[in-house]
């Protein structure tokens, strides 16, 4: 046994031939211009590796590594089924795209985050655009570029592309200098856990404890409980004129105590 030997999907990993350019380009001859089933494999079989090294880069993703395998060899099939020798670029080059762009949407069909299916499909639509445009100008396009070929606002493009994207852990480390790492949530706000709001609270506290009972009694009711000044009127016995005064009062004296 090869110490080097790594099987996936039953395939010896370290057995896979290597295509050299001029093969390959004889292959692709044969495959194109003869209809060659057998070149047509061997062109699959030759290019295997570059499935390996693009799945690589999905290694963090939780799924099965041979589930991914599969889905870049149909990415690797689909590249050679359409694959122009006239463009004079590497089979690789135009190849990893396809395998990239199969495999992203293996995953995106298996996103728990559910996505309405138009917009998913303007999504898909921009992708293949993206791939097309990195293809023939060799730099990564804006979303106004890829609206412009769908003919689509640019902001439905912008929302396909964001609605689905894979979502991120919490729990995610994002930074390492080799002590503690710091996550996705440590660098998320609470705006309802804040230290100003805690001493807020405290003072709201200590403030309301200065009160007198019925002064307590009626901003409970009216702020805690959300009641009008007629409601607390008439559940205490007095007029809303009275509530309207007590009310004032308390929360001037409340202020005065807090700041």
């Amino acid at each position: 046994m090869s110490r080097n030997k790594v099987e996936i999907c039953g395939v010896d990993t370290s057995k896979l031939p290597v295509l050299k350019n001029d093969e390959m380009r004889k292959l692709f001859r044969q495959l194109q211009d003869e209809g060659d089933d057998t070149a047509r494999e061997k062109l699959v079989n030759g290019n295997l590796r570059l499935v390996l090294s693009v799945i690589q880069r999905f290694n963090n993703r939780g799924e099965y590594v041979d589930d991914l395998f599969q889905v870049g060899c149909i990415g690797l099939m689909k590249s050679i089924d359409n694959f122009d020798l006239s463009h004079n670029v590497r089979f690789s080059t135009y190849a990893v795209p396809m395998i990239i762009g199969e495999i992203r949407r293996y995953l995106r069909d298996n996103n728990p985050i559910r996505v309405s299916r138009s917009l998913r499909d303007i999504a898909y639509k921009a992708l293949q655009v993206r791939e097309r445009l990195i293809s023939e100008t060799s730099k990564e396009p804006t979303a106004e570029d890829i609206a412009k070929v769908l003919e689509v606002p640019h902001e439905e493009i912008v929302f396909a592309l964001d609605a689905i994207q894979d979502p991120v852990s919490l729990f995610e480390p994002i930074y390492n200098d080799g002590g503690d790492p710091i996550y996705v949530m440590d660098q998320i706000s609470d705006e309802r856990n804040k230290d100003t709001q805690w001493v807020e609270e405290l003072a709201l506290k200590e403030g309301m404890r200065r009160l007198n009972d019925r002064e307590k009694m009626i901003l409970r009711k009216r702020f805690f409980q959300g009641k009008t000044q007629m409601e607390v009127a008439e559940e205490i016995g007095i007029s809303q004129a009275q509530v309207s005064r007590l009310e004032k009062a308390a929360i001037k004296q409340m202020n005065k105590n807090i700041f």
